[in-house]
């Protein structure tokens, strides 16, 4: 499986990825910290203009972080999969002796993996640079982190899982549906339905959702590669 997975990166250019990852990363660390500190987010009166439950600085962290990564997982399980079936690449790919199964996860994983490390990094990165800049400069959202503390680690790790996870869903519409724009589409959506509020209700908030995303994402993952050996190409 970690030769299937070191093909694909190798096949699919991972230094580009690695190129955008980075790119994004740097993009959201300027956007948090012109939020957190250049008064972006102030009314012209200075207050902090921010919905109920988003004064603190970690939330639109992990909802910028999250959408962006949701998005660039799907974009990358389109390109290493949806668009290998379209433009026949996989056809050669299931010539090898080896189960198709197989090959799917092994691309499913290799995208996981990518992501999960990029998402990772990167929120280490901005939590960092606010924790450096918060030194030195005032903010309107409240600080409310703590990255000397091992709790601190371990639900940003867990929240990592959720979001690179819930890229499986999408990845299982487009390969429905055979388009990677529907998988890029189905990333949007679900975007909306899980960052949204409905008046002061949001799924973001309840501590049962994440758990239940990730198994159903997991279920969604075994959905799209179950019957490989038997269905025709896309």
């Amino acid at each position: 499986m970690l030769k299937l997975i070191k093909l694909e990166w190798k096949k699919n250019n991972i230094i580009k990825y690695i190129r955008n990852a980075v790119i994004l990363a740097v993009l959201l660390c300027l956007f948090i910290y012109a939020l957190a500190f250049l008064g972006i987010a102030n009314d012209p009166d200075g207050t902090l203009d921010a919905a109920e439950g988003m004064n603190t600085i970690s939330a639109p962290i992990e909802l910028f972080t999250s959408m962006s990564f949701l998005i660039f997982t799907s974009v990358m399980l389109a390109s290493f999969i949806v668009s290998a079936y379209k433009n026949k690449t996989m056809n050669l790919m299931f010539s090898y002796p080896i189960k198709r199964q197989k090959i799917l996860a092994s691309q499913m994983t290799a995208v996981w993996l990518f992501n999960f490390a990029a998402l990772v990094i990167t929120k280490l990165f901005l939590y960092a640079s606010v924790s450096i800049g918060s030194r030195g400069m005032q903010s309107p959202f409240l600080i409310d982190f703590d990255m000397g503390d091992l709790s601190f680690y371990v639900q940003l790790l867990m929240k990592a899982v959720v979001t690179v996870s819930m890229s499986f869903i999408a990845l299982f519409v487009g390969m429905y549906m055979k388009s990677s724009k529907a998988t890029i589409i189905a990333s949007f959506i679900l975007i909306f339905l899980t960052q949204a509020n409905i008046g002061d209700y949001s799924l973001a908030d309840n501590r049962v959702f994440p758990i239940a995303l990730t198994v159903i994402s997991f279920i969604f993952a075994v959905l799209s590669i179950y019957n490989a050996e038997t269905k025709d190409l896309l």
